[in-house]
């Protein structure tokens, strides 16, 4: 099982978490400041960080964003703090999640594991050059698309979506978490930004070589299914 830092200066909260984690079969380590909190997450046994934003030593956001200088570990942050301030800031800093004190536990549990499974699959994906569908290539090292032979012109937010769609295949996935994972919590409007992006990778590729690519999910969202 994960390794799981805890970085939480509020002893009783960190014991209490500490349980649950073992309860679960993870390792636990504890740091109560940021300073020790910063060292040991740089450890490379580590998995995943569960990091308070109120520490002595230093702030839970800059050791966030030490950690990022570095590493890629999953973050979530813990805050008392119910502020989209702090919120946004830890999220830029490079979290990869964010719980406001007091939570659920059970809701917590379910967060790591969704941290952990997708930084197990980025991480696997990182180390492939090409993601593929069919005609259809992306060049992750260039940042550049192509059907068959031909070149697709996109803009940075198109590719970035249809990248995200091509991660995730199979799996059907709503407006909220295209727009949270492409445009990065960036964008704070309707969710017809989404719908307004899928047209335009739908003319550019379904509309220009006669396929179908992008499916809608009615009631959810949109999926890319493994070709049959």
């Amino acid at each position: 099982m994960a390794k799981i830092l805890i970085v939480e200066d509020e002893v009783k909260i960190a014991r209490f978490v500490e349980l649950e984690l073992k309860y679960e079969g993870y390792t636990v380590d504890i740091a109560n400041d940021g300073r020790s909190g910063l060292e040991k997450a740089l450890k490379s046994d580590i998995d995943l960080v569960l990091l308070d934003v109120m520490l002595p030593g230093l702030s839970g956001i800059e050791v966030c964003r030490r950690i990022r200088m570095e590493s890629q570990v999953p973050i979530i942050m813990l805050t008392a703090k119910d502020d989209v301030t702090d919120k946004v800031a830890g999220l830029d800093m490079g979290a990869d999640d964010y719980m406001t004190k007091p939570f659920a536990i059970e809701e917590l549990l379910a967060r790591i594991r969704v941290a952990l499974s997708r930084h197990s699959k980025s991480s696997a994906e990182a180390k492939q050059d090409v993601l593929t569908h069919g005609e259809l290539k992306l060049n992750l090292t260039s940042h550049s698309a192509n059907y068959g032979e031909e070149d697709l012109t996109l803009t940075k937010k198109e590719y970035e979506l249809l990248e995200y769609l091509m991660r995730n295949k199979n799996i059907a996935l709503t407006r909220e978490q295209l727009l949270n994972n492409v445009w990065d919590y960036e964008y704070f409007g309707d969710t017809n930004v989404v719908d307004v992006y899928i047209r335009y990778l739908r003319q550019k590729i379904d509309d220009k070589y006669g396929v179908h690519l992008i499916s809608t999910v009615r009631g959810v969202g949109y999926i890319i299914r493994d070709e049959k």
